[in-house]
């Protein structure tokens, strides 16, 4: 999650990669402009957490992998490099690299009033660069629902709401999860209770 209006000094990838790892904060980069992560709410960590431990827990002893916000994505066709939410590769060349995976097939980014049109519009047409993505998440902390897309065999990103209730299969894993899940333990209007709470109670 960054805020494009952040813009830091223009670099080569090279450069940024240097420049970046002396950093006490992260930052993504796009065509050569560095771009500073914006902090996050509790509820976005909450989210994204539930998303990874959820296909952490259904991945384990396959040959994908889940990662979160450290971890960093290059896109080489949009030159990028970004730090999803949550992503996952199930490439053998990603094992082998410690600081940047190639090769995500799902990626999910949960949206904030500060980040959501950037992720939906140039993040996400960077994201499409992508030869091995096959499934985007954008997750609606606000509405408690997910815009999965889904790359087609005819090559077209098509459309999939999803709301509390429903389940989302996600074709690239061969995983079917309840959305609810994803939502689990979010304080607030609209929140879940977590087990042993009474979501009821004052």
């Amino acid at each position: 999650m960054a805020l494009p209006q952040e813009k830091l000094p223009v670099f080569t990838a090279k450069d940024y990669l240097a420049w970046e790892a002396l950093q006490a904060t992260r930052s993504e980069y796009v065509r050569g402009e560095v771009f500073a992560m914006a902090g996050g709410e509790d509820r976005h960590m909450t989210v994204a957490g539930n998303l990874f431990a959820a296909l952490r827990n259904e991945l384990r002893g396959s040959p994908c992998r889940v990662y979160m916000t450290e971890v960093k994505l290059r896109v080489d066709a949009a030159d990028a490099f970004f730090y999803p939410d949550v992503f996952v590769t199930c490439s053998a060349a990603d094992l082998t690299e410690r600081l940047v995976k190639r090769e995500a097939v799902l990626v999910a980014e949960v949206l904030s009033d500060s980040t959501a049109a950037y992720d939906r519009g140039g993040k996400f047409a960077a994201y499409r660069q992508l030869p091995s993505l096959r499934e985007v998440l954008f997750v609606d902390l606000q509405q408690r629902a997910i815009d999965l897309f889904r790359l087609g065999e005819d090559g077209l990103w098509v459309l999939h709401p999803l709301q509390a209730g429903d389940s989302m299969m996600l074709h690239s894993l061969g995983l079917d999860l309840p959305v609810a899940r994803v939502f689990e333990d979010l304080e607030g209007e609209g929140g879940v209770a977590g087990p042993g709470h009474d979501a009821s109670a004052a």
